[in-house]
């Protein structure tokens, strides 16, 4: 891929991500509580997310494995700065691939056609952001462990780190809600859900957030905003929703994915 290819396919999925997020207020996605049979076929939800994260986590494993150790000019595979954010990403899709599918309770399932976007755009976003730490690097990248005290680098990588604390934890007030057998629909209270009603939803968006910031690269902030382009749209449905079952009062001036902003 030559580097002008790689610049428009990076610009082409920030303009993308725009037209997403205008498009999920008027459409929302048919999987977990919205779960639609209009979108057609489902299978098993714990199969759907392990088929749809896995090729993300698959993919950068194998950039960063056949990336050029040489020097030169070239990235060497065991730089610092990359070996850092390629931890980070594969940590978070370690997770979200082969633990967090495992954890899901109850007999729930997902539409094949949605599971096929999230591998579309997994697939395209793992190319995008290994090509981004091993084909088409941050130059700075090459100040080693030194980079890495930089300012951008510290914030980015903490708010990484926050983030993920945040989501894991989220997920797991989410998975708790009930107990074996009751059916009944609870308002999460706990974490940050006593600010915002998809707490999840914003440590994913802070996550990727700071990894942008740590990358310091174009193409490392297509990630943040795709992510807020899927997941603030779902917020905004998932507010209105427990507004409708629990009442305004209920939500007691929480937001809906940013804390006291929206």
């Amino acid at each position: 891929m030559t580097a002008e290819i790689f610049s428009s396919l990076t610009y082409g999925m920030m303009a993308m991500a725009f037209v997403v997020f205008v498009s999920l207020y008027f459409v929302t996605a048919g999987y977990g509580q919205f779960r639609s049979q209009s979108w057609g076929w489902s299978i098993n939800n714990k199969i759907a997310w392990m088929l749809m994260e896995a090729p993300v986590f698959i993919v950068m494993l194998l950039i960063w494995l056949y990336s050029d150790r040489s020097s030169g000019g070239f990235v060497q595979k065991w730089d610092l700065p990359q070996l850092v954010l390629f931890c980070l990403f594969e940590l978070h899709y370690f997770q979200r691939s082969f633990i967090f599918p495992c954890l899901i309770t109850g007999k729930s399932r997902m539409p094949i056609a949605i599971m096929l976007m999230g591998i579309t755009f997994n697939v395209i976003n793992g190319l995008l952001q290994g090509g981004g730490l091993y084909w088409f690097p941050n130059p700075d990248f090459q100040e080693g462990a030194s980079y890495l005290l930089r300012w951008n680098a510290i914030v980015g990588i903490a708010l990484f780190l926050v983030g993920m604390a945040i989501n894991w934890h989220s997920d797991h007030v989410i998975r708790h809600l009930r107990q074996p057998g009751d059916t009944r629909h609870y308002l999460p209270q706990k974490g940050m859900y006593r600010y915002v009603t998809s707490a999840n939803y914003f440590g994913e968006i802070l996550e990727w957030t700071g990894f942008a910031i740590a990358a310091a690269t174009p193409v490392a902030w297509v990630f943040p905003l795709w992510t807020a382009a899927n997941l603030v749209p779902r917020a905004h449905a998932i507010y209105n929703r427990y507004r409708e079952e629990f009442g305004k009062e209920a939500l007691a001036g929480r937001k809906r994915v940013i804390p006291f902003v929206y």
